[in-house]
Order: structure tokens, then C-alpha cells, then sequence
């Protein structure tokens, strides 16, 4: 363990990367999990990695927290290696999963004081401890109760809690809100954003494109095992998504394909994205407001009627569908399936928290 107090120390003096990772590869079989991953987090930021689900997020997070060795490339927390110095990552981290990893015949409180007591706390440290993350996750009333009881919502506040028992300076969210209904996304939203204030390095996947938006710092954007952009929410939508977008509806839904390729060269480099089934069409542009005269000029010339034109601005979905050329919701990568299925042939030592 004295070997590798140094580096975590100099991460934390020096300001170098809270997590970095070079070259990383992993593969299930035929399946390439991660290709090629470079990414550096500087503490305490928010890095949220936005991919679909099979893009490769997990096995990502499993790397980092030393619960998976890559087959290629190399990766530090704070300043220790995943691989080389396993132990000492898992000491200064904290991993709430995509399901909460908590025990459903135990009251909350019970579970927060478990884990207290897995990180080598005393019982009464243990207890104090369980009673600051209760009040502070608004689970005190919930304390006595077994988790069996408890909402989604609640599940999800105790598990964060459960991670943060030893006040990781380096937190990993892998999908935290999946499945919350959108009060207690929010809710467990600004409980992130308070953990981050208090200097927490947060490591956040998501598929929500507006949770990424919220609360990262950066955003690297995972897609098929490759990051293919990274930059803050409005770098990648100033340099993905254009200034803005030209929203409209034909009048006729049959018209929709012809719209869009009569508007299609307005587009730049950016894609022009169509929906049949509504008649919508969705055009990057830069300078907006001078397109629209061009855009009502376009169709009335090829014969096709409006029944709606706006402007707004780009969201990272939009940014997504400029690079991948689709959506968020759209899978071909690595699946979790594909993780277990894989896990028995794993060889080399693998750290088990």
C-alpha cells in the first residue's frame, strides 16, 4: 500500500488527471466491448460518457473500478493503476450500478452501516456516518424500514449513499437514473451537483441526453467501443449540431422525403434528419433566421406545402445523430448479456470488490 501513496498524492497536489486511460482495449469473443480509449478527467469535474446501451459504457466503469482488466492499454485513479495497484483504487472510490446494490431484507439503515463497517469503521463511526447519508438522501423517516419497502427512487438515494460511506474523493454513476420517473431524477441530480461543490470527481454514463446537458463538465460521446467526440455540452453542439436548427412540418406527410432533399444542401456538413410518420424535418444551419426565407422559398418552388417552420436550438441528441448518424436509442455494440456470457473465460487475475 506505501508504494502507491505517492502518486494519489501528487495527483491531488500537482492537479494531474483524477482518471486518465490510454489505449484501452476489451473483447468478448468477437465482440469489441472497447476499441481504442483515450480519456483524461481532471478532479473534481463531471465527465459524463453518452452512449447508447452496447456502446461499451460499462465494461468502461468495470475497468476503471478494477472489477474488469483490459486486454490492451492502461488506466489511473488518481494516480494508481487499475490493474497494478487494484487495492489502492478501490480505498479512494465509490460505484453506485446501474440496478442498487443494496440489501432488500435489511432497513436502510442497516445497509449504510454494513458497508461502514466493510470499510473498516468502527460501530460507532459506522452509525454516525449511516445517520449524515440517511439525513442527507431524505431516507431519515425511511431508516427503519427494510429496503424491500422501498421506492425505485428510494433504492437509488441509499445505494448513492452506500457509496459515498467512505467519502471517495473519485465517484463512478453507471446510469444512476435509468428507470427514475423525473422527480427523482432531479432529486438525485442535485444531490450529485452538491457532492461535486464539496470537490468529488464524478464519472457519470448516461443514455439521457438532458443529464449529461445538466451536469458534466465535458462529455465524451461512446459509440461502438470508440469515443468519437468529446467537449462540453455546447462545444459539441456548436461544432455537431450548427447554431441552430431549422425545425419544420410539410402539410402533406407524403412530402416529407422530397422536403428534405430540397433542404438538404442547407445543411453543410450536417445531417438532415426526416420522420415520415410526422412530416417533420430537422435542418443544422448556420445563421438561422436568414435561412428561413430560403427554406419557404425551396418548397414552394418544388410544390410542397408548410404547416409549421421554427427555429431552436441543438441538443446533444441532435449531436448524436450528426455523428452516429442515429439516435441514442439505436444499439449494435456489446450488450451486458455479452459481459456474462464472457465472464468465465476471462483469464489473468481479475480484483473483486
Amino acid at each position: 500500500m506505501s508504494g502507491g501513496t505517492e502518486p494519489a498524492k501528487s495527483a491531488r497536489i500537482q492537479g494531474e488527471a483524477a482518471i486518465s486511460a490510454e489505449g484501452l482495449h476489451k473483447a468478448f469473443g468477437k465482440i469489441k466491448a472497447l476499441d481504442g480509449i483515450d480519456l483524461t478527467v481532471p478532479p473534481g469535474t463531471v465527465m459524463a460518457l453518452l452512449g447508447p446501451n452496447g456502446a461499451g459504457k460499462t465494461t468502461f466503469v468495470r475497468i476503471l473500478t478494477t472489477l474488469l482488466a483490459p486486454d490492451v492499454g492502461r488506466a489511473q485513479v488518481m494516480g494508481y493503476d487499475v490493474v497494478g495497484n487494484s487495492a489502492a483504487v478501490r480505498t479512494i472510490i465509490g460505484l453506485a450500478g446501474q440496478y442498487p446494490a443494496v440489501d432488500e431484507n435489511l432497513t436502510g439503515r442497516e445497509n449504510l452501516e454494513m458497508v461502514g463497517r466493510l470499510y473498516h469503521l468502527g460501530s460507532s463511526e459506522a452509525r454516525r456516518r449511516a445517520s449524515e447519508l440517511l439525513e442527507s438522501f431524505g431516507l431519515t423517516d425511511a431508516a427503519q424500514r427494510r429496503v424491500k419497502t422501498y421506492s425505485g427512487g428510494m433504492r437509488r438515494r441509499l445505494d448513492l449513499g452506500a457509496s459515498l460511506v467512505a467519502r471517495p474523493p473519485v465517484l463512478f454513476l453507471d446510469e444512476p437514473t435509468s428507470g427514475l420517473d423525473p422527480r427523482s431524477r432531479l432529486g438525485l441530480w442535485e444531490i450529485i451537483e452538491n457532492l461535486v461543490k464539496q470537490g468529488t470527481t464524478v464519472f457519470l454514463t448516461t443514455q439521457y441526453l438532458e443529464e449529461a446537458d445538466r451536469l458534466a463538465d465535458n462529455i465524451a460521446v461512446l459509440d461502438n467501443g470508440r469515443i468519437i467526440e468529446q467537449g462540453t455540452a455546447q462545444y459539441l453542439k456548436e461544432c455537431c449540431g450548427g447554431d441552430v436548427l431549422i425545425q419544420l412540418r410539410v402539410a402533406d406527410r407524403t412530402q416529407t422525403a422530397l422536403a428534405a432533399e430540397l433542404l438538404g444542401t442547407l445543411g453543410g456538413d450536417g445531417k438532415v434528419r426526416s420522420t415520415p410518420e410526422t412530416g417533420e424535418v430537422s435542418i443544422p444551419v448556420v445563421g438561422g433566421p436568414s435561412m428561413l426565407a430560403e427554406v419557404v422559398r425551396r418548397l414552394d418552388a418544388g410544390g410542397v406545402a408548410l404547416s409549421d417552420l421554427a427555429l431552436r436550438q441543438p441538443t446533444l441528441d441532435d449531436v448524436f445523430l450528426s455523428l452516429t448518424g442515429r439516435t441514442t436509442e439505436t444499439s449494435t455494440g456489446a450488450t451486458a448479456q455479452d459481459l456474462e456470457r464472457h465472464r468465465g473465460k476471462r483469464k489473468g487475475k481479475e480484483a473483486v470488490t
